[in-house]
């Protein structure tokens, strides 16, 4: 027999709980990219890395997201491992009706034709091998098929609402 906690100050599960305990969870900070008729981006920080052979990784957007029409349709993606020199460009790629890759967003056209962006900590271009819906988000499965790790500096992370760096 397993042992019921009670309930106390406990809270039933609601979309406000989930987002009160994920401000406790600090994670990093990447930006997805694809090609459509023009490039797309968002900020991510629900990237995973979910297995080394074949390299797969995933992350989430939602489908009401100005990127998504692309996404769902593009065969690769790149996905960008922000330093913490780069709060503004996370930013950037998360506010609503920007234009991400104008200026002074630096960055160049990548394998596949995946929009890279410049001076990450690490890239991937991925080929997408599943959406899977999930609620209002598709998680989204994919393939590293190449990328370079060698960007310098720190990660940037998310943790209670805000972007931040790692302290010593």
């Amino acid at each position: 027999m397993t042992a019921t906690p009670e309930l106390g100050t406990h809270r039933l599960a609601s979309p406000d709980l989930l987002r009160s305990v994920f401000r406790q969870h600090a994670a990093g900070v990447a930006v997805i990219t694809a090609s459509g008729e023009r490039p797309v981006g968002f900020t991510a920080t629900s990237l995973n890395s979910v297995a080394a052979e074949p390299p797969l990784v995933s992350f989430g957007v939602g489908v009401s997201s100005s990127s998504w029409p692309v996404v769902a349709e593009a065969e690769h993606v790149g996905v960008h491992i922000l330093g913490e020199h780069q709060a503004e460009l996370a930013a950037t790629f998360a506010r609503s009706g920007a234009d991400r890759f104008a200026p002074p967003t630096a960055w160049r056209t990548g394998p596949e034709g995946v929009p890279l962006l410049d001076g990450v900590l690490a890239w991937l271009v991925c080929r997408v091998v599943a959406r899977v819906p999930a609620a209002d988000h598709r998680l989204i499965v994919a393939e590293a098929v190449v990328g370079d790790p060698s960007g310098a500096g720190r990660p940037l992370l998310y943790h209670q609402g805000r972007f931040n760096a790692l302290r010593d």
